[in-house]
């Protein structure tokens, strides 16, 4: 019989590793609370104040905001100040916290564990079975909080720094051109790029019928409803249009056959048009890919990604970390003949992709 020897400084160390995570798992729906009520937004640029302040400015009741503000304090979200007993929201912290324009803002992405915890049961069943999950059949907060999440990143970046990093598409658009947006959600992507380039015409495409009407909306509240314009497809059968650029904004790795959704591109890819493929950031081997980041993704991939790549027959589940080399053997079995990386961020690879 093999005797385990426990090293106590090690256990330790881990116990309170996973003390924190479960303290973040915590705080992540005070963050969610901090953001529907208001809470962040009345603290930004108002320096100290009272937890007393803070319930009257956002009609709330005074002892839930000042636990609330109390474990906000523990956490190192706002700076507590004794003598006065008031609470201080910093710059920075509202950058992340309470500026929705921000490429930081972050409270909308704890809609996704939210609808993760809530879909247990189904991804248990899927363990199980090795049955998929559709995107559609998972709680609407995931939908939700996966777009708002995304929007204000494609915001800072898509039009002034990847767009820009392929080769000759700027012109392109400004001069004219048709772009597909594949897996559109709610449309964020192509209302931005229709804001820009107003000479060129945009049509999205998601199979998931509420997150198309959602991006019609989008595009109408946004002014750009008569150059972007969305159906319901799925990346194999969209309208052909021959697109001098199509674009698949963190969604390939979703697909249950990524190949047919690169092979129809090809088919549908106007002489000299261009793929942008966005995807999360990853190296190609598992090694290479531990990181708090990477962690986030797997666990997303586990029960969102791959389970619904796995619903649509999953002919090549990639999941959530597939790395460039796995993505790049998509497209040349697509016939691409050209892909490179044409920017990265800490959390996205930016590719390109000609035939």
């Amino acid at each position: 019989m093999c005797v385990t020897t426990i090293d106590q400084n090690k256990l330790e160390t881990f116990v309170m590793q996973a003390v924190g995570d479960l303290s973040s798992a915590y705080g992540g729906v005070m963050v969610s609370l901090g953001n529907k009520l208001g809470l962040y937004k009345a603290m930004e640029s108002a320096g100290p104040i009272s937890a007393i302040e803070l319930a009257q400015r956002t009609h709330c009741a005074e002892r839930y905001v000042r636990e609330w503000l109390n474990s906000q304090a523990a956490g190192g979200y706002v700076a507590y100040h004794a003598i006065s007993d008031t609470y201080e929201l910093p710059p920075e912290q509202a950058m992340v916290l309470a500026n929705e324009d921000s490429p930081v803002f972050i409270p909308p992405a704890w809609q996704v564990p939210a609808s993760m915890w809530f879909d247990e049961e189904k991804t248990l069943e899927a363990f199980r079975t090795g049955t998929g999950v559709a995107w559609g059949d998972h709680d609407s907060r995931l939908q939700c909080g996966v777009a708002a999440f995304y929007r204000n990143g494609y915001r800072s970046s898509l039009v002034p720094e990847w767009l820009p990093a392929l080769e000759g598409v700027i012109d392109k658009l400004e001069a004219g051109i048709t772009v597909a947006d594949v897996g559109c959600g709610f449309g964020h992507s192509t209302v931005l790029m229709a804001k820009a380039f107003p000479k060129s015409r945009f049509y999205g495409f998601d199979a998931h019928e509420p997150s198309v009407g959602e991006a019609g909306q989008n595009a109408t509240h946004a002014g750009v409803a008569e150059r972007a314009h969305f159906e319901v497809a799925k990346a194999d059968n969209y309208s052909d249009r021959q697109y001098g650029l199509i674009c698949f904004f963190d969604c390939l790795h979703d697909m249950g056959d990524p190949v047919a959704a690169a092979n129809y591109a090809a088919k549908v890819l106007a002489p000299g048009g261009t793929v942008l493929l966005v995807e999360p950031y990853a190296q190609d081997h598992l090694e290479h890919n531990l990181s708090l980041v990477a962690r986030m993704y797997y666990a997303a991939s586990t029960t969102i990604c791959c389970a619904h790549a796995i619903s649509e027959g999953g002919k090549q589940v990639l999941g959530a970390q597939a790395g460039e080399a796995r993505l790049a053997a998509v497209f040349r079995k697509a016939g691409f003949r050209h892909f490179r990386r044409a920017a990265e961020t800490p959390f996205n690879l930016i590719l390109e992709a000609r035939l």
